[in-house]
């Protein structure tokens, strides 16, 4: 399993160290492709959730639903509001998974039941 998005600001230290502060990956402008990838971002299949919202951690006063929730592609976990700090920042994403998005056509796999509950655990583990 792997985290996307990766951030102090979002992720307990028991999932281990984070590489970068989502300050750090904020750009001008997106992806030419960002939003087809934000499409895949909201496909995922979602793991755990949460009632509420979160607040934007890099200071706009928006809120966003389900923000707290945990999405996954079988390989790749992210958080809810993921698809806000990318479409509204412009947040870079790891090269690696770009480059398994593309290669997949921006099409969300199948992952069965007993994969989805294999990454709940894991997540369980480190929330």
């Amino acid at each position: 399993m792997k985290i996307l998005g990766f951030c102090e600001e979002f992720w307990s230290a028991k999932a281990g160290e984070s590489k970068a502060s989502v300050r750090d990956l904020v750009r001008e402008a997106g992806e030419a492709d960002e939003f087809t990838l934000l499409e895949y971002l909201d496909s995922g299949y979602e793991i755990l959730s949460f009632m509420g919202s979160a607040n934007d951690v890099l200071g706009s006063d928006e809120r966003i639903l389900g923000g707290d929730n945990i999405l996954t592609d079988g390989e790749w976990v992210w958080r809810g509001d993921l698809w806000f700090y990318v479409a509204t920042y412009h947040v870079s994403l790891p090269g690696e998974f770009l480059r398994k998005v593309r290669s997949r056509r921006y099409v969300m796999p199948e992952v069965s039941r007993d994969d989805r509950l294999a990454v709940y655990e894991e997540v369980r583990r480190i929330l």
